[in-house]
């Protein structure tokens, strides 16, 4: 007999027993559960073991079979085996949100989602039986899973009904939960068997505010619902742009802030139980009466969703300055149509235009968040458009001469439409030639009207100072493959490119991939969303090349569109001004350090501490600490900078790294820790296609960031070590030659998804983020973890 048959022989008898030991184990399972009559309480016992053991996977869009844990409706509702994320469908999907799309499990089941708690005909629910299996999986201690073993965030979830479990488990028997990671202890398990041999209970859940807090809600919806054109024209801008947030009232005490809201649209008014208006975009027709409202977010705090807004009664003045201070008047109220989905500008027209741009300079992290980071689970699609890291600064109001010049804001308007709401495939070639061709129209008469207006140039003065208080003036993106992160301040090295969004670019990206985007979209919607954002991005580069002199403008935008890119170049983009002066000087051999060097001088009110690990490369770099515990800081950021400030062709270990990396820094003595994120940077040629993204990597020239706190909701790997073997830890990646290296460092430092203690390490990453930035902190995301 072969080798292969043997081999099969052995998986099909492992299998097999697997399958029996697990139906044993469910039955036996169900009998200790029934002879215990302690009663298992949701919220108290069983919620935390989803929050420590599944939400990391079961949470987003893409979480597995659409199975959410993160709420009790997510509970009850189960699982399906639809796919959300599809970039080949020809027609937009039903969106499934929850508390939106249909109310109440009876509602799901109607929808195609099945229970994973109901027990029939003698075979123990779905979940049970999932967690059943799961405990046949005995993980070696920290080693290295099997690499048959598919961990990646593409690979094909069975969505097992009841009756097909037993085929599922025969065919995959290492697919147990939790998937592929150290699972639950014994007693966690016994309580959920319990739970289960109990009826399974899953309460309703409700919210209850504090008198403080429901006087905010009361006064926030009767502010938003006043019923003159002028502030319900207002209210629908401030929703369109607010929905996606998790709004907190941070003038209240910090134990009221634990409480975030989302504003949604409802028929019925404030005082009676919210009816919400389930439409698939905020810029959709209500048909019918709007009324705005504040429901309490009912899911855990998960970091990816959790974008946050602070709403205040400073902010509530601030509003009111800003949009009804001044005399303006609506002739006719817009409709709800594509047209005026489509282009904001015309539908916000009679607002002050300049209002508009500051508010949303107010909170300018919260919009590039909203539009970088977003709740889009697989943003591949929109982030193969930008690079790994880049900064990005605002133009200031009183120099965008879209709000300065009124005959130009009417003359390039019609121009300024988004692309993505016609979802026809046959139209999308002739669609998109369209939305290309009134871009460049707008970027022609842009540059024109740029040079008219200031002959001399762009100063430094152009740019947004942060009305000297402000510190969302500079802010960095960071890019992780198919996710993204936003920092304030300029994070990292001088990146290879850097934008200046105006309020046109800044409005268009909003609209264009976050208000009209729909994750259940077709792949005519998604090919066109992605398509205008890299048009968006050539934009803020263009615009960041005006403020440089005009020799160094071509040369840059070369570099930055290399090879395949030239295409692009040709045959897409508007032409860069290349004879209008500037009155900013750069050295033209580092004109894009030089150009920052100046920016953060000038801006220095707003821009931050210094990037101590990053850009400073000299030896006295560190300030004159007589602090121990800065001392210590200062050592740590020595050995840390050994990893910076080269390319991984003189540092090869950076091109191995995963995309994020946490390093959490354990001090021996005291207990207490830090963490840092190691954010590797791919170098690409371009970004100007969909696809190919592997043919544009230029992996010798990848470099790496290394940032103090939690960067991104995906981390890629934990590595835990002591303070005192730092230096050996660094020494180890500085000299790896081989990717193989990696995994013996792995061994040594590494936390696993097999570590007995891996929800320790991987929760740990929150309590830090709760300890250093609590109204930031969410629970993250372990789709992403890599097999090291």
């Amino acid at each position: 007999m072969t080798k292969r048959y043997w081999l099969l022989l052995v998986l099909a008898l492992s299998a097999t027993f697997s399958f029996a030991t697990a139906k044993a184990a469910q039955h036996s399972d169900i009998a200790a559960a029934n002879s215990n009559n302690q009663l298992v309480d949701y919220q108290q016992d069983i919620k935390p073991i989803f929050e420590k053991k599944c939400i990391a996977c079961h949470a987003c869009y893409d979480a597995p079979c659409q199975l959410k844990l993160s709420s009790n409706e997510g509970v009850l509702r189960g699982a399906s085996k639809d796919v959300v994320y599809n970039g080949a469908r020809a027609k937009n999907a039903s969106p499934s949100r929850l508390y939106v799309d249909a109310q109440g499990e009876q509602a799901w089941r109607k929808r195609n989602f099945f229970s994973v708690l109901d027990s029939k005909d003698g075979q123990a629910a779905v979940m049970l039986r999932s967690l059943a299996l799961g405990k046949q999986s005995n993980w070696g201690n920290n080693q290295r899973l099997p690499e048959a073993l598919d961990l990646s965030i593409n690979r094909t979830n069975q969505c097992s009904n009841p009756n097909e479990f037993d085929q599922f488990t025969r065919k995959h028997p290492q697919m147990g939960m939790p998937f592929a990671v150290t699972g639950l202890t014994d007693q966690e398990y016994l309580t959920v068997s319990r739970w289960m041999a109990q009826g399974a209970d899953v309460p309703e859940q409700v919210v209850t505010l504090s008198l403080a807090q429901t006087a905010m809600v009361k006064k926030w919806e009767d502010w938003l619902n006043r019923r003159s054109h002028r502030y319900q024209l207002v209210a629908r801008y401030l929703y369109e742009h607010w929905f996606l947030a998790q709004l907190y009232f941070s003038d209240q005490d910090e134990s009221e802030q634990d409480i975030f809201f989302e504003l949604v649209r409802s028929y019925t008014p404030p005082g009676e139980p919210i009816d919400i208006i389930a439409t698939t975009r905020p810029t959709d027709n209500p048909n019918g009466p709007v009324y705005y409202r504040l429901r309490p977010q009912l899911e855990s705090r998960i970091h990816k969703t959790h974008i946050t807004y602070p709403l205040s009664d400073q902010k509530m003045q601030r509003l009111n300055t800003l949009f009804f201070s001044t005399d303006w008047h609506i002739k006719k109220m817009p409709r709800y149509n594509k047209d005026y989905a489509a282009n904001p500008f015309f539908t916000y027209n009679a607002i002050p235009v300049k209002a508009r741009y500051q508010f949303l300079l107010d909170n300018a992290e919260y919009f590039v968040r909203s539009f970088i980071r977003g709740p889009v689970c697989r943003g591949q699609i929109a982030t193969d458009v930008i690079r790994d890291q880049f900064w990005v600064a605002f133009q200031a109001p009183e120099h965008d001469i879209f709000i300065t010049d009124a005959s130009h804001q009417t003359q390039v308007r019609p121009w300024l439409g988004v692309p993505g709401l016609d979802t026809n495939l046959l139209s999308l070639g002739a669609d998109w030639a369209s939305y290309k061709a009134d871009r460049n129209n707008y970027l022609q008469q842009r540059k024109l009207a740029y040079a008219d207006h200031y002959p001399q140039g762009p100063s430094l003065s152009h740019l947004w100072n942060g009305d000297q208080y402000n510190d969302q003036a500079l802010l960095t993106v960071f890019r992780h493959h198919d996710s993204a992160s936003v920092v304030k301040g300029w994070q990292g090295d001088t990146p290879k490119t850097m934008w200046v969004m105006d309020y046109p670019l800044l409005e268009r990206s909003y609209y264009s991939l976050v208000a009209n985007f729909d994750v259940y979209g077709s792949v005519s919607h998604q090919a066109q969303t992605r398509l205008y954002f890299d048009l968006i991005r050539n934009g803020a580069e263009a615009n960041l090349l005006r403020f440089l002199p005009p020799a160094q403008r071509n040369p840059l935008l070369h570099q930055w569109y290399d090879n395949s890119g030239r295409i692009k170049l040709f045959t897409s983009y508007a032409d860069v001004d290349e004879t209008t002066p500037s009155r900013i000087y750069t050295d033209a051999k580092r004109p894009l350090a030089d150009f920052s060097q100046q920016v953060l001088h000038k801006l220095a009110a707003v821009a931050g501490p210094t990037d101590l690990i990053n850009r400073c490369q000299q030896i006295d770099c560190n300030p004159d600490n007589s602090d121990k515990l800065e001392s210590q800081q200062a050592r740590i950021n020595d050995q840390l900078r050994r990893l910076t400030g080269f390319s991984a062709r003189l540092l090869p270990v950076i091109k191995w790294l995963p995309e994020v990396t946490l390093l959490r820094i354990e001090d021996e003595h005291s207990g207490e820790r830090q963490v840092f994120s190691l954010l590797h940077n791919r170098d690409h040629s371009n970004v100007a296609f969909m696809m190919g993204e592997g043919l544009r990597l230029r992996p010798e020239n990848d470099t790496l960031s290394i940032l103090p706190g939690v960067i991104s909701s995906y981390p890629n790997f934990i590595f835990n070590v002591k303070q005192t073997e730092l230096a050996n830890f660094i020494s180890a990646l500085t000299s790896l030659r081989d990717p193989e290296g990696l995994h013996a460092i792995a061994d040594q430092y590494g936390i696993r998804r097999t570590h007995p203690d891996f929800w320790f390490y991987f929760h740990d990453m929150h309590s830090y983020m709760k300890e250093t930035t609590p109204i930031e902190a969410g629970l993250l995301d372990m789709n992403r973890y890599q097999n090291l």
